[in-house]
């Protein structure tokens, strides 16, 4: 006899065939999510706190390009000579914008999407805490006993005045938001939840993190930096063409720029005499701004001068001889003050001279050490013992041919390119060097002409900055500081009693009890808080009158 398994009549099976029978569960049919369900899913995702984590941490990895390799906007030659010297890696970096690194296209969209995340898990989190704070306490559960901190107690009151005095004793000095119900059968509660701050610093923390992401991308787009080296008498103006070096924001426009001159006056240096450590540089300028009014004003290390919304610092300072250079005719092919840049504590300096402009022959190229106070110590052998100017010397060595400043390629003002040069030597081979000291001329070799080394002024390398983010970043990191502090260490607590007539069983004499109330109070904190069994035992002390010694005796 064959069985066939048991099917009631008139039940539709949707999942089997007319007529066969099922063996066996079958793996519903879930419905498609659809566009809007899948974008749904993915903002869902983009406004968690895990993918904005995520997207932090990302942020910062996609930083590091921008150390490793030369950045264009801080410093164009370095990323052209990369490109010379690497023709294979150089353009694959290139295009993927390596030397662009902060205002590439990937990097902008982790920031693009950092900023969004930031914002959608804000949004939401800001509602829930408005609410929580409008809205009333949590009330009482029905029971206390898997609560981590516990106390019980009673008092000569009624339970309605009983639970009016325990919402006193709570509120007082606004610790606890408290909210009295009547739970009926004579039976009264009193809820109370403290720690509100403690949300509100969590979202002044990552607000405060959203404001940092505006100040500082704000402040790239607006910036502008530049530096300018200017020798004593002379005067630079605040246009891009007057700075050595210059780099903005994307968002700079040159007549932002506020039209003020600065003129170098005189710099005063003082040395340690013993260890001839430096002590104190000052740089005494006049400064005309916009008015045409000139100022008298002083520049220190980190001391700024603060003028058209930029502050000026003191970078560096050296020497710089005033030379002068003629042609076999006399006539002066080169003449100014040439920075020489110190390698030491004692100013040994190095620069270059560069004649381009000679009317007939080949260019003259002047490699050279300054040394501030010079001091024998050999057959043509000196060095410098001071960094003050009590004896300087200008050693220079002479090269001649073509200086390539007309091949179109970036050099260094204090570099000497020798790849088109020859260098003069003496009858023996040895190189040739020219010793000068203030107030000297000596020939130059193979009838080229004259030098003379008519002063030695000071220099100074200046600073200016701009950037307008500034305040608004030191504003909105001490408020992350502050918000972050509030999240960490200001506790979230809840404490609930309930209050109820005694009964004979609360008491240990016989017989009923009357005008006593039994008080019993739990309190539950988020996260581990090992404070929260004192505080419900400072509020039961309150309540109940009693001395915390006679608690603790017990």
């Amino acid at each position: 006899m064959t069985q066939q398994s048991y099917r009631p009549e008139g039940l539709e099976d949707a999942f089997a065939d007319s007529g066969s029978t099922p063996t066996g569960p079958t793996a519903p049919v879930l419905p498609s999510l659809g566009v809007v369900g899948w974008l749904r899913w993915m903002w869902r995702q983009l406004t968690s706190m895990r993918v904005a984590l995520l997207l932090l941490m990302l942020l910062a990895v996609a930083a590091v390009p921008g150390t490793v390799w030369p950045q264009r906007a801080q410093d164009a030659d370095k990323v052209a000579t990369y490109l010379a010297d690497h023709p294979t890696l150089g353009p694959l970096l290139d295009r993927l914008q390596f030397f662009d690194v902060y205002s590439s296209v990937w990097f902008s969209a982790i920031y693009l999407l950092l900023f969004i995340s930031l914002v959608g898990c804000i949004l939401p989190r800001s509602r829930q805490h408005w609410r929580a704070m409008r809205g009333r306490p949590p009330r009482a559960p029905r029971r206390f006993d898997r609560f981590p901190a516990k106390a019980d107690g009673t008092l000569d009151a009624s339970p309605e005045q009983a639970a009016r005095r325990a919402a006193g004793v709570l509120s007082a000095g606004r610790r606890f938001r408290v909210d009295i119900r009547d739970e009926g059968t004579g039976v009264w509660s009193v809820a109370a939840e403290r720690g509100y701050l403690r949300e509100t610093g969590n979202l002044v923390f990552h607000l405060a993190l959203v404001g940092l992401l505006v100040s500082i991308a704000a402040g790239q787009m607006l910036h502008y930096r530049g530096q300018a080296i200017i020798v004593e008498g002379r005067a630079f103006a605040n246009t891009q063409s007057d700075y050595d070096t210059f780099e903005s924001g994307t968002a700079f426009r040159a007549s932002s720029l506020s039209p003020f001159s600065l003129r170098l006056d005189s710099f005063e240096s003082r040395f340690d005499p013993d260890t001839l450590q430096s002590r104190d540089f000052t740089a005494d300028v006049t400064l005309t701004e916009p008015d045409g009014q000139p100022t008298a004003e002083t520049i220190k290390v980190n001391h700024p001068l603060e003028t058209g919304g930029a502050k000026i610092y003191l970078q560096g300072n050296g020497y710089a001889p005033q030379v002068t250079v003629r042609n076999a005719d006399g006539e002066v092919t080169f003449s100014g003050a040439v920075p020489f840049l110190p390698q030491d504590t004692v100013y040994t300096s190095q620069g270059v001279i560069k004649v381009p402009d000679v009317t007939s022959g080949p260019q003259i190229g002047l490699q050279g050490v300054l040394l501030p106070t010079a001091e024998n110590i050999g057959a043509d052998l000196y060095r410098s013992i001071d960094p003050q100017p009590n004896d300087p010397l200008l050693a220079l060595a002479v090269w001649t041919g073509d200086l390539g400043l007309d091949d179109g390629i970036p050099q260094n003002v204090y570099q000497l390119d020798e790849t088109g040069l020859t260098q003069i030597t003496e009858d023996d081979g040895t190189p040739l060097t020219l010793y000068l000291r203030p107030g000297e001329t000596v020939d130059l070799p193979e009838g080229l002409g004259t030098i003379s080394f008519e002063s030695l002024p000071r220099f100074v390398a200046l600073d200016l900055r701009h950037d307008p983010s500034l305040g608004w970043v030191l504003t909105f990191a001490l408020l992350a500081f502050a918000g972050l502090a509030a999240s960490l260490f200001v506790p979230r607590r809840r404490i609930w009693l309930r209050f109820r007539d005694a009964d004979p069983t609360d008491s240990q004499d016989e017989g009923p009890v009357v005008g006593r109330t039994v008080v019993t109070a739990a309190a539950l904190a988020r996260g581990d808080d090992v404070g929260l069994q004192a505080e419900l035992d400072r509020a039961m002390d309150r309540l109940l009158g009693r001395d915390p010694s006679e608690r603790r005796a017990g």
